[in-house]
């Protein structure tokens, strides 16, 4: 149980050697590819 600390905060460490524009641009990155792609038309019925 200990052990969960240490790895929270060498994340934590890693995730602010990041500018706020890698973060956005990760984030970006990462939901475009996670999300299915949208139609074009939806139809309702």
């Amino acid at each position: 149980m200990a052990g969960t600390g240490v790895v929270i905060a060498r994340a934590e460490r890693r995730r602010r050697a990041y500018t706020p524009e890698e973060v956005r641009e990760r984030l970006h990155a990462r939901l475009a590819e996670s999300s299915p792609p949208e139609p074009e038309e939806t139809s309702a019925g």
